[in-house]
């Protein structure tokens, strides 16, 4: 039995900003897609080491809570002068002592590591937003999805759109940060088209062409 056959899925994020992208993306394909803070889930610890793992504990911790189909998106942003951080912990570097998050101190941080390795030129500053859908089922079964979208970090933080550290992404061949872009310019993708932009929306496009027959 395909579980997804009933078009509900619990969409395993708290994140505001993932959830938005994610209702859009699922829109054109009728599926009624709830949060895990719909259904009143905490948050599970992302203790995993890649975006892999973080992806299954979230995802699997709502298919098994709720009984249906979760998805869920670990994401972060590779830098290359920096050896790939913050990678797996982009969120963390946002993090403040007295309790939540900050990413304008977690754009800065990153632009300090940046110089510090006197990573000054677009050529030094090159970098991917990367991420993975994993899709898990109550049985524990699991699937994943991965996205990257290439570009170059800038500085000072561009456009007050988008969310997390989007103000400083420069995609590759465009003109407009992240943080400049409309949501529809960025992670806008409808079943026909060829090329998705952003990195979840291209992780999705592979999960839609994979499981809803979208081409």
């Amino acid at each position: 039995m395909d579980l997804l056959a009933d078009k509900k899925i619990v969409v395993a994020s708290h994140n505001a900003g993932k959830l938005r992208e994610f209702a859009d993306l699922m829109g054109p394909f009728g599926f009624e897609a709830k949060s895990a803070k719909e259904y009143g889930l905490p948050e599970p610890d992302e203790t995993g080491t890649t975006f892999e793992e973080n992806a299954y504990i979230k995802a699997f911790a709502a298919a098994q809570a709720t009984g249906l189909p979760a998805m869920s998106d670990d994401s972060g942003l590779c830098v290359d002068a920096l050896h790939g951080a913050p990678g797996v912990y982009t969120a963390n570097w946002a993090e403040k002592p007295e309790g939540g998050r900050d990413f304008g101190m977690a754009m800065q941080r990153t632009e300090v590591a940046l110089q510090e390795v006197g990573a000054m030129e677009p050529a030094q500053r090159t970098g991917r937003f990367v991420a993975v859908i994993c899709l898990a089922f109550p049985d524990g079964q699991a699937e994943y999805y991965r996205g990257e979208a290439e570009g170059t970090l800038v500085w000072p933080p561009r456009g007050d759109l988008g969310f997390g550290y989007d103000p400083v992404f420069l995609p590759t061949g465009h003109d407009k940060t992240f943080g400049e872009m409309s949501a529809e310019e960025k992670h806008g993708w409808k079943p026909g088209q060829a090329t998705a932009l952003s990195h979840r929306a291209r992780a999705f496009q592979k999960f839609a062409e994979a499981r809803l027959g979208s081409k």
